[in-house]
C-alpha cells in the first residue's frame, strides 16, 4: 500500500482540497465582473495542472515492462558427459570439500546409501565424508542426456568400484545441471541401488 507521501495519496489529497473550488462556470458566472471570472479561470488552470502531474506519475508504474531475457549457454551432449568425468575425478580425490564443490548452494543429493536428502553443503559433505572411506569410483554404463536452455539431465546407469573392498555395486542416476554464467553445477542427484537382482 503507498505511504503517506507516495504520489497516489498526494493527488487524493490534492482532488480533496480542489473540491472546495467551484471550479466549473455557469452562464451567470460569465457576467461577474473581470477580476473574479479570472481568479476562477486561474483555479480552473490550476486544477488541470494539478490532476495532469497525477496522471504523469500514476501512468508508468503501469506500463513499465521489466522483461528478462534468458540467453542460452551453447553446449553439447559431449560436454553434459564430462560433467560426470568432473565429478568422478574429484571422488578419487578423497576429498569430500571438492566433491561438494560440483553441487550448486541450492541443490539436492538423494544418496544411494542413506535414507536422508541432503539440501545443504554441510548435509552433502557429511555423506561423502563417509562414502569416500573405501575408495569408490565410477564407470557410466547406460545414459541419456537431454539439453535445454542453461539446464540439462543427464541420467542412466553407473557402476561403482571400491578400492578398499573389491566391492561393486550398479545403480541408477540422474544428475541435472544448471549454468549458472561460468560453470555447469549439480542442481540436483539421485541415485538408487539396481532393483532387480542379476
Amino acid at each position: 500500500m503507498p505511504g503517506e507521501g507516495s504520489h497516489p495519496t498526494k493527488c487524493r489529497k490534492r482532488l480533496q482540497t480542489m473540491s472546495r473550488f467551484p471550479f466549473f462556470v455557469n452562464s451567470n458566472q460569465v457576467e461577474e465582473k473581470g477580476g473574479g471570472m479570472k481568479k476562477r479561470l486561474l483555479i480552473v488552470f490550476a486544477a488541470f495542472v494539478a490532476l495532469a502531474g497525477c496522471a504523469s506519475h500514476q501512468g508508468p508504474s503501469r506500463t513499465v515492462s521489466n522483461t528478462y531475457i534468458e540467453t542460452c549457454k551453447e553446449t553439447t551432449e559431449q560436454e553434459i558427459g564430462s560433467l560426470f568425468d568432473r565429478w568422478n575425478q574429484s571422488l578419487m580425490t578423497g576429498d569430500a570439500h571438492q566433491v561438494v564443490a560440483n553441487y550448486a548452494e541450492h541443490s539436492i543429493l538423494l544418496p544411494t546409501v542413506s535414507n536422508k536428502p541432503r539440501l545443504t553443503p554441510a548435509e552433502k559433505e557429511d555423506y561423502f565424508h563417509h562414502f569416500l572411506e573405501n575408495g569408490p569410483s565410477g564407470r557410466i554404463d547406460m545414459r541419456y542426456i537431454d539439453i535445454g536452455c542453461n539446464a540439462a539431465v543427464d541420467a542412466g546407469l553407473y557402476t561403482f568400484t571400491f578400492a578398499k573392498t573389491g566391492q561393486q555395486i550398479s545403480g541408477r542416476y540422474t544428475f541435472t545441471y544448471r549454468w549458472n554464467g561460468s560453470e555447469w553445477l549439480i542442481t540436483s542427484h539421485h541415485s538408487s541401488v539396481m532393483p532387480e537382482k542379476n
